[in-house]
């Protein structure tokens, strides 16, 4: 198994309107957004914080996480994937949040689209050839193998921000050029054309845990997406 995947233990270890945005726009904070007592509970139970996940980026994610299982668009409530594109390519900003047991699978890189940014990620687009992000959230689908080996189709599912993801053909899959060695090097990742690839000897175990059916968050703290969003904002 890849040095860059890793497997949290239960035991929790001591850790000293265009679619498109840019980072200029004023950002959102906690402030507008009402904390809910469970999310708040599972963030330092987790103890989150420790793995450079912010309470902003979580607490989003809970909150359509919630909104999306009570309509019943996700079928597998136990896992909660978050990508978090505030961060830095160099990150791990990838954290896969086992719900049920309250822990943390997996904390790992992802890629941003290669028109987003370069180490940062700061424009985001929902449009076909943008080769860019696209926020919000997703259900992930099934799974086939295409030109990246094993990949995981995703459902945008935020009206007018991702929801054209299966018509550009964003996926989960792996890819080499997401690589830890990047990290070490202080070179930040390669791109894709709008995909949140991961590394290659990690992709077949994150995608088989993920699929069919749990919700996935995409994250920034621009203000388009933030109060543009019917599933934030509903």
């Amino acid at each position: 198994m890849c040095t860059s995947f890793t497997i949290i233990p239960t035991e929790q270890p001591t850790v000293s309107t265009p679619i498109a945005i840019t980072v200029s726009q004023l950002l959102i904070t906690d402030s507008t957004l009402h904390i809910d007592e469970e999310a708040t509970e599972l963030y330092n139970t987790i103890n989150l914080s420790t793995y450079g996940l912010s309470t902003e980026a979580f607490n989003y994610a809970w909150k359509g996480y919630q909104e999306l299982v009570e309509s019943n668009k996700v079928r597998r409530t136990n896992y909660l994937t978050i990508c978090d594109l505030s961060q830095s390519s160099g990150k791990k900003r990838l954290y896969i949040i086992d719900i049920e047991n309250q822990r943390l699978v997996t904390n790992t890189y992802v890629a941003h689209g290669k028109n987003s940014g370069g180490e940062f990620a700061t424009t985001f687009s929902n449009k076909p050839e943008s080769l860019q992000s696209s926020l919000g959230f997703y259900v992930t689908g099934n799974t086939y193998i295409g030109k990246h080996g094993l990949s995981l189709r995703i459902n945008g599912v935020d009206p007018g921000y991702n929801d054209k993801a299966l018509e550009r053909t964003i996926v989960i899959h792996g890819a080499a050029y997401v690589d830890p060695a990047r990290a070490k090097a202080g070179v930040f990742m390669g791109r894709s054309w709008g995909c949140p690839a991961v590394p290659q000897k990690e992709s077949a175990t994150i995608i088989n845990t993920i699929k069919e059916g749990t919700c996935l968050f995409i994250y920034h703290p621009g203000k388009n997406y933030l109060l543009g969003s019917k599933i934030l904002n509903g």
